[in-house]
């Protein structure tokens, strides 16, 4: 194994995943930190926490046995992967991880970049977009677990860690890879051990990449990764050969716990032509709505059955008043892990999950260790096989076209 990744949640972990297979890296996306060793012919392994909303001190343990795993496979280079959008809080979790795991590994600088223009995010003057709008100001300010009320990412990241931050300007990162691999390295004179890095383009991530190519650790969204497996393709390392995808034949249905404004959407559009059942953390936590009542409802469907609680802000301010959000969290997560095991166990070999901790939640519901990576279904999102039976497609809330969800039914089908 050459690259050792870590990731924060589920979804953003298979986005990584996705990201270095299209560049012809072998990938295995792996739950949890895994018991035995890798197979040889895996060249990146991506670990995926469920770690984003867990307190500071639990994030940095897992992260931190994830990397012991991961040096054990012999990895000579690491990334931590957090969302695109930087959901964190003002404890962590992306700089306590990241500075624990520096300090592990004796790295002097640590490159911060979660862009991802594919999916409209940039960072310019050290700031965070989304497509046209600052972070603070696209509707993450309203996340229901990980609120993100400042754009500027030097000051966010510097409330989190000890370590000084630094910033390498677009102006340096326009003019190529060894201009900023110079930038990088005054920065790193200057005292910052992490330096927020501005790009707007694929073409900017690539640069980034290629001037990575020594480096220890490397942390940001799943965009930074776009150039790093041609480092080791130049080097004659990887073979940059593409898996083929065999689709799934079988029942689909979708699990949907996200509430961002792009998933709602994608509900919205769906709705139009399949069914879709809402839930509501009130009526899981009173009993008055079970699993088995859901899974006899699904069976009952035409189309392709959506199963969701997603809500506005306000409903989910109000449920989170009356129970608190961990006891409401976790109240939806427990439903969706165990509706999609006893969805499978009645003979769905196709499954579609929106929003980070509902499908990290399903795939410790489903036990399953690790997912082959298959095609991308939209920009982020990646096609996964779990085991001969079953596929899954696992979203982050903000991804995905608006008719993600029975494009994603149609890919995991085909062949």
């Amino acid at each position: 194994m050459l690259l050792g990744c870590i990731g924060d949640d589920f979804t953003g972990s298979g986005d990584l995943a996705n990201t270095l297979a299209k560049q012809g890296m072998r990938t295995v996306l792996y739950s949890g930190t895994p018991d035995g060793c890798a197979q040889s012919s895996v060249e990146a392994g991506v670990i995926a926490l469920k770690s984003r909303s867990n307190a500071p001190e639990e994030a940095v343990k897992q992260s931190l046995e994830a990397l012991d795993w991961l040096r054990s496979q012999g990895c000579r280079q690491f990334f931590f992967k957090y969302c695109s959008t930087f959901d964190s809080t003002v404890r962590g979790n992306i700089g306590p991880v990241a500075e624990a795991l520096a300090s592990q590994l004796n790295a002097s600088q640590v490159v911060v970049c979660p862009a991802f223009p594919g999916t409209g995010r940039s960072v310019y003057q050290g700031h965070l977009f989304v497509n046209d709008q600052l972070l603070n100001e696209s509707g993450m300010q309203n996340h229901p677990i990980t609120p993100m009320t400042d754009a500027d990412l030097r000051r966010v990241m510097q409330a989190q860690c000890k370590a000084s931050v630094g910033h390498v300007r677009y102006a340096d990162v326009a003019k190529g890879a060894e201009n900023i691999a110079s930038s990088l390295a005054k920065q790193e004179q200057a005292g910052h051990l992490f330096i927020v890095v501005d790009a707007i383009s694929d073409d900017d991530l690539m640069s980034i990449g290629s001037a990575l190519s020594n480096a220890k650790l490397i942390t940001g969204g799943s965009g930074i990764a776009l150039g790093l497996p041609a480092n080791f393709a130049e080097s004659g390392e990887i073979a940059q050969q593409q898996t083929q995808w065999v689709g799934q034949e079988g029942r689909v249905a979708v699990l949907c716990g996200s509430c961002s404004n792009a998933t709602r959407n994608q509900i919205d559009v769906h709705t139009q032509q399949n069914p879709a059942r809402q839930i509501f953390a009130d009526d899981v936590i009173a009993g008055t709505v079970t699993v088995d009542m859901i899974v006899q409802w699904v069976d009952s469907q035409d189309g392709i059955p959506l199963v969701y609680s997603s809500a506005s802000p306000e409903t989910v301010a109000k449920a989170q008043a009356i129970h608190t959000q961990a006891t409401a969290s976790q109240a939806l997560e427990s439903f969706f892990a165990q509706l999609a095991k006893k969805l499978v166990a009645a003979g769905y070999s196709k499954l579609i999950s929106a929003g980070g901790e509902t499908s990290g939640a399903i795939v410790e519901g489903l036990s399953i260790s690790s997912l082959d990576i298959g095609p991308e279904i939209d920009p982020g999102v990646p096609a996964l096989r779990a085991n001969d039976n079953l596929v899954l497609a696992l979203k982050s809330g903000n991804f995905g076209a608006p008719d993600f969800f029975e494009k994603a039914a149609g890919l995991l089908g085909s062949e």
